[in-house]
């Protein structure tokens, strides 16, 4: 990996950085859209490609079950199995503790599960996370940690993070012995729940490896909450690592973790809501679902650049077709992952052009200001100078804010 920092932000931490993989340069910040299984549902990696998309992530535990390492070794990887040019990441699996928890028993040897499709046991040790990481041939590598979800409190956080610093050592071991350090990029995981302390425990250790590793991913968090461990991470973690937020995908987390310092961030969402009928617009969500759509000509948005958008599709017949029928999805699909790069691109640009602060307020008045902002985004983007109720009359909402319409008198 070649990693520059090319430019930061005069007020917040946000920062654009040139990362350069076995597969080309990507450009950060950036959101990856999740193939879990090797494809971004409905779309081709042609497609995905051509909307300007320079890396995606792969999931290592459901690749392994189906179409298993044999046959990603006789494709020679993961790469050429789906027909992606450009980069890949994978994660560890160590997410599927937590998904997949009722069919998985943790020890320090690794998770042993039951495999959803036939209830065969499979143990996943941190070496053989590796393992089938090297055969999928990503860019970028995770170390398999030890995940529990963030609303978890008590000694079993501790434990999951002091557990998840010793399987980084046996990471780093299996990575190191295999002679392909130079080819695939090993991150590390920093865990510790919502404890400052464990938190803080955990970047000790994990930044003494920092000679190990090549970047840094902020684990066992999610999207629509405080950000204070988000900052905590990212203010201590070396500027000279890409910086990588796991599982954040609305729009309003993805500006506020840049603001923060962080350079990447992955979700389901916006492939997810795509199938159930939702459009990402800078105004918020528009539920294509609902009635008041079925007689509008108008496209989702008539500034985006996407096809969907640019071809002249109707709401109408987006209506008319969403949830019912494939293309529906499809054209719903492409339209979400161009939202997405258009989010973290404006603030790409912004950055570079010495006016991220106003790109924020600008965003947030148009995304919000018809309901409330946040509270925990005006509070996490005060904490680095940034403040969206200056010289605004827009009411405070508590809780994640998340917008979203359930009906027609939305």
């Amino acid at each position: 990996m070649q990693f520059e920092v090319i430019a930061k932000c005069h007020t917040t931490r946000a920062r654009v950085c040139r990362m350069k993989l076995a597969h080309g340069v990507t450009m950060l910040p950036t959101f990856m859209p999740v193939a879990t299984q090797a494809a971004i549902k409905g779309l081709t990696p042609q497609q995905v490609e051509s909307l300007g998309i320079t890396l995606i992530l792969n999931n290592t535990y459901h690749l392994d079950l189906r179409p298993g390492i044999k046959v990603l070794d006789e494709a020679g990887g993961a790469h050429k199995f789906q027909g992606w040019n450009r980069n890949l990441l994978t994660d560890s699996g160590g997410f599927q503790l937590v998904s997949l928890s009722k069919f998985t028993n943790i020890t320090e040897n690794g998770a042993l599960f039951a495999s959803p499709f036939n209830g065969e046991p499979t143990m996943l040790t941190p070496e053989e996370s590796i393992s089938i990481q090297h055969s999928i041939g990503a860019d970028i590598i995770m170390q398999l940690d030890d995940v529990v979800s963030s609303l978890t409190v008590g000694p079993r956080v501790g434990e999951a993070m002091h557990r998840s610093v010793r399987w980084l050592d046996r990471c780093i071991e299996q990575h190191e012995k295999s002679g392909r350090k130079d080819k695939q990029n090993l991150f590390a995981i920093v865990q510790g729940g919502l404890d400052p302390t464990l938190r803080d425990l955990c970047l000790d250790a994990m930044i003494e490896r920092k000679d190990k590793v090549t970047g840094y991913a902020i684990g066992g968090l999610s999207g629509g909450e405080e950000k204070g461990s988000i900052k905590q991470c990212a203010d201590r973690l070396p500027s000279d690592r890409p910086r990588y937020s796991m599982g954040v995908g609305f729009a309003e987390d993805l500006l506020v973790c840049v603001a923060l310092g962080v350079d990447m961030a992955d979700c389901v969402f916006p492939t997810r809501t795509a199938r159930f009928g939702v459009a990402l617009t800078f105004k918020g969500p528009l539920n294509l679902k609902l009635g008041k759509h079925i007689k509008s000509m108008e496209p989702i948005d008539k500034n985006c650049p996407c096809p969907t958008c640019t071809s002249g599709m109707s709401r109408a017949v987006l209506h008319h077709i969403v949830t019912v029928e494939t293309a529906g999805a499809h054209a719903l699909t492409i339209h979400n992952l161009v939202f997405q790069a258009q989010v973290m691109g404006g603030a790409r640009d912004a950055i570079l052009e010495g006016r991220f602060p106003e790109y924020l307020r600008s965003f947030f008045l148009d995304y919000f200001g018809d309901t409330g902002y946040p509270e925990w985004c005006v509070n996490a983007l005060r904490s680095v100078g940034v403040d969206l109720m200056q010289g605004v009359d827009v009411p405070l909402v508590q809780g994640s804010g998340v917008k979203w319409e359930y009906s027609d008198a939305a």
